[in-house]
């Protein structure tokens, strides 16, 4: 794939301008851009999804392309396992011309499209979706797509983009909603395709590991860098320590030139003619100006005593969900601290009970009095998309105080979270994820708090603002809870780690999350090597239905080849289940009331296979 000379723009605002890149088989690219400069769009005019001004985009004639969208939509009332089918890959395209084959009773077409379907691997499609679901925690296949969580939502279409296995795969936030465990199974699993990859994460250590270029958008043009994102920094670094020597060599060279002009007269002959036409080229780059913009976040946090928060005893579950069993914690002045944990494990929750916003079962919260929090959570604001930008800092204050003691207007401060004084007469319906996220930021810190609680606060951050955000939180004098599977960020800013494991026990780990990662792998190595030891290896059970050599699958529909091929993987399970309850009933050792269960389960699972063996006999002779 070959982009040359693009340029896109919005109105007067230009978001990259003759850009040129490509992306060569096994390439795996990684985009970094400040938010709001064109990323998402560069994705959206490479997958097709938006036009361009100038340029172009070429593909090669049989590349297929995989597009995970920011923010995904699927149409209403497709089940979880549709929506995976949903979309114009080749491999759902040629399901599809198969299907309709078959409707006809067009034994050529069928023929030709059975060959495509083998080179393809549409047999196993489902299979293979079911396995990237269950990985990414989806098992309600059936459930309906419009009853799905936004963070459900991005995982279904993870799941989809994942499952053609594209020759070129295009991720935007692919992290995002993902907790560390499917974080690092994701990278393991990209790590080990073949797949070319162009993806825009604020990700840093899934950066360093999956990708092995960057390309940096900065100032409308394009930068590449052949190596990981830790090479990319340095790299990064040495080009703007050398723009800026040759700036300052510029301005030498230009106080001499001007020097030499002045003291010239205008009717100089022509011999030295080049050296006034150069004179202008020197002007321009002597005045060349490096915009290196930051969010500067310097309100000010207010005193906060020594007495925090106490919490006593704290018990809450939902249904046979546990989320606090019986927890107590003291919180210490200035203490920082981290929480991780699958998704669904209580974390959020666990925050909202520490704000008052949830109630436990049991137990209390002793909050000390010159505690101010400032949440910062996981869905963020809900502004109108007609509010101006600074009509909502206004509202919330006029004038903000720094952390020197200076007073700032709205206007000022919105400034330094970079919104030009255009931008911030923006409808907030203009502007990206990214530039949304810093705005809620903005809201968040000018109440100058002292107790700040982070749910999520990388998504759809940029690098740049993240790399500000962490030293503004090592910097910080008061107190931090901080939920993130951003293993980077957490790794940089908190002293210790509340580790949630969905049962209610909460483990307060004494370090980092690389730490943690180390120290669990070494328990989970030496849980193993015990379990290898003791356990001896299960018997493999015998099948009872015999299976022809070879199957003719000409006239079987897709949907009657999955079946078959489903029935062949269950049938030996259901009687290796059989098998074992026999072993165990002949054991001796079971109660009356355990023979009773388990022989009335051996009849079910003796019906279930006579079943299953039948359906797999009558689709064996098609």
């Amino acid at each position: 794939m070959q982009v040359s000379a693009l340029t896109k723009s919005f109105g007067e605002r230009v978001l990259f301008e003759n850009i040129s890149f490509g992306i060569a088989e096994g390439q795996r690219i990684g985009l970094i851009a400040a938010n709001g400069t064109g990323k998402t769009t560069l994705l959206n005019i490479i997958a097709g999804h938006m036009d361009y001004d100038s340029g172009e985009v070429v593909f090669r004639r049989d590349l297929s392309v995989g597009y995970l969208e920011q923010d995904p939509r699927f149409p209403a009332g497709l089940t979880v396992l549709e929506a995976c089918f949903h979309g114009q890959n080749e491999i759902v395209r040629t399901i599809a011309r198969y299907e309709q084959a078959l409707a006809r009773n067009d034994t050529a077409a069928i023929d030709g499209l059975l060959a495509r379907m083998e080179a393809l691997g549409a047999w196993d499609f489902e299979q293979r979706a079911k396995q990237i679901l269950t990985r990414l925690r989806i098992a309600d296949l059936e459930q309906r797509v419009e009853t799905l969580s936004g963070g459900q939502l991005k995982r279904v279409a993870l799941a989809a983009a994942l499952i053609v296995e594209p020759d070129l795969l295009i991720l935007d936030e692919p992290t995002n909603h993902l907790d560390l465990e499917m974080t690092e199974w994701l990278e393991e699993y990209l790590a080990g395709r073949r797949m070319s990859l162009l993806m825009v994460t604020h990700d840093r250590y899934f950066l360093d590991r999956v990708c092995n270029e960057i390309i940096e958008i900065d100032d409308r043009r394009l930068y590449s860098y052949k190596g990981n994102y830790s090479y990319y920094l340095e790299k990064r670094q040495e080009r703007l320590d050398a723009a800026d020597a040759t700036v300052a060599r510029m301005k030498n060279l230009y106080r001499r030139e001007l020097e030499w002009i002045r003291r010239t007269p205008s009717a100089r002959s022509g011999k030295a003619k080049y050296r006034i036409d150069a004179f202008q080229d020197i002007k321009d780059k002597a005045h060349t100006r490096r915009s290196e913009e930051t969010v500067q976040l310097d309100v000010r946090q207010t005193y906060i005593g020594k007495k925090i928060f106490e919490a006593q005893h704290l018990c809450k579950r939902f249904g046979d969900r546990v989320i606090l069993d019986d927890f107590s914690y003291l919180f210490s002045r200035y203490e920082k601290m981290g929480i991780v944990g699958n998704n669904g494990t209580g974390k959020s929750t666990f925050i909202k009970i520490l704000l008052g916003l949830e109630t436990a079962d049991s137990g209390t919260i002793d909050i000390g009095e010159t505690v101010r929090f400032g949440y910062y959570s996981q869905q963020g604001m809900e502004f109108a998309p007609q509010a101006r930008v600074i009509d909502i800092v206004t509202a919330i204050a006029e004038h903000i105080t720094l952390s020197d003691g200076k007073q700032i207007s709205a206007s000022q401060l919105l400034t330094r979270f970079l919104f030009s004084p255009q931008a911030q007469y923006d409808y907030v319906a203009k502007l990206s994820g990214g530039e949304r996220r810093r705005l809620y930021l903005c809201t968040i810190l000018m109440s100058n708090p002292n107790f700040l609680v982070l749910d999520e606060p990388t998504n759809d951050l940029d690098i740049r603002t993240l790399n500000v955000l962490e030293e503004y939180l090592s910097a910080f004098s008061g107190c931090l809870i901080v939920v993130s599977h951003d293993r980077y960020f957490m790794d940089k800013v908190a002293d210790h780690l509340l580790v949630f494991n969905g049962q209610g026990n909460i483990r307060d780990f004494p370090g980092s999350y690389t730490d943690y990662r180390t120290w669990r792998k070494e328990q989970e190595a030496a849980a193993a090597q015990g379990a290898a030891k003791t356990v001896k290896p299960a018997a493999v059970a015998p099948t009872t239905a015999s299976k022809p050599k070879e199957r003719v699958k000409g006239k079987l529909s897709f949907n009657e080849k999955r079946e078959f091929e489903r029935l062949e993987a269950e049938i030996p399970e259901l009687e290796a289940e059989k098998a074992a309850l026999e072993t165990e009933m002949s054991s001796g050792t079971l109660s009356t009331e355990e023979l009773i269960a388990k022989s009335e389960r051996i009849a079910a699972l003796i019906e279930e296979i006579d079943a299953k063996s039948m359906r797999w006999l009558e689709l064996s002779e098609l």
